[in-house]
């Protein structure tokens, strides 16, 4: 019976020889997707150029309205975050405004106490007089690019439509970092999957050395200790490789 449980770990070790070679292909995979990095540098670079560009702009922030809630990918300087992170606190200002209605947000200190008053309230030592948020044109999600003035009345019509170039660089730059982002979640899917597999093939392996059973039978086994347990069937997988690994470990001494 030892020599049929090294024999079906010994096909196991195959199969799992197979899954670490595609987790190295997905692994040369991911590296293609390094440039999400530069995706970000692309999205702070931009908010460095609005702010220079623009007399009135002090500030400038993207916010990006994500299934978890917003969240500010790019930021000049870094002390606009904290005005990003009052309104996500508070759940007002004019870039969560944007980002909501699609639709762009100006406003000055007395409007941003009259719309946002705990926002304007919390953020009134930071000296911002004018705010303005215009909603980047991503189908897949919302997202905003944020400036903020110390002058009051800084941004004009005209600053919006001048923008438009700076607006439609970020909305590529958040298009293509979402694109990036799935893409690495599906590969970690995939690798967790493989991990999965390959543990549970050499539990059924065991099982199938142990008891003398078939593939599907074995398979079975593991399934019903898994519902039984109302544990993970990866977990039970791991506990019986983890026992008889025990057990060979104890016979040898080691």
């Amino acid at each position: 019976m030892p020599d049929e449980i090294h024999l079906h770990t010994l096909t196991s070790d195959v199969e799992t020889a197979d899954a670490d070679a595609v987790a190295v292909s997905l692994d040369s995979v991911l590296e293609l997707l390094e440039p999400e990095d530069e995706t970000d540098v692309v999205l702070h670079t931009l908010c460095r150029r609005v702010v220079q560009a623009f007399p009135g702009a002090a500030m400038a922030s993207i916010t990006v309205l994500r299934a978890t809630g917003p969240v500010t990918v790019a930021a000049t300087p870094d002390e606009v975050m904290d005005l990003d992170e009052l309104q996500y606190r508070f759940g007002e200002g004019p870039a969560l405004d944007a980002v909501r209605s699609r639709d762009t947000v100006r406003a000055d200190r007395a409007a941003a106490h009259e719309r946002w008053p705990a926002y304007a309230a919390n953020s009134e030592p930071a000296g911002i007089h004018s705010y303005l948020s215009i909603p980047l044109p991503v189908a897949e999600q919302s997202a905003a690019l944020n400036l903020y003035g110390v002058l009051p009345h800084a941004f004009h019509q005209m600053d919006e439509s001048v923008l438009e170039l700076y607006v439609e660089a970020a909305a590529v730059a958040v298009r293509t970092a979402r694109r990036y982002s799935e893409a690495r979640n599906l590969i970690e899917q995939l690798r967790i999957a493989l991990r999965s597999r390959a543990v549970i093939d050499q539990a059924k392996g065991i099982v199938m050395a142990l008891r003398g059973l078939d593939a599907e039978t074995a398979f079975d086994v593991l399934v019903t200790r898994s519902q039984r347990e109302n544990v993970k069937l990866r977990v039970v997988a791991e506990r019986v490789v983890a026992a008889v690994s025990a057990r060979t470990t104890v016979r040898n001494g080691l």
